[in-house]
């Protein structure tokens, strides 16, 4: 999201995976707006199939890195 630290992805996960609302994800993301939440899950849905290519790749990414560093991701990642 343009002048912030947060992704789209992020936003989607949320709402799509965690099943948070907006006003949920808006008390995680106090910088980030309603309006750009709204905004991010409208570019979510128009760009789904590329968005969900993306997490799919971070969340294979991140499995990767806990197999490889089991003792330093079970800190950081718990």
């Amino acid at each position: 999201i343009e002048g912030t630290r947060t992704r789209v992805i992020d936003i989607a996960i949320e709402y799509e995976v965690l099943g948070r609302s907006p006003d949920e994800i808006i008390r995680s993301h106090p910088h980030v707006s309603l309006y750009q939440i709204h905004d991010a899950l409208s570019f979510y849905y128009e760009n789904r199939d590329e968005l969900d290519q993306k997490i799919k790749q971070d969340q294979e990414f991140i499995t990767r890195l806990k197999l490889n560093f089991p003792a330093t991701m079970a800190c950081v990642y718990g």
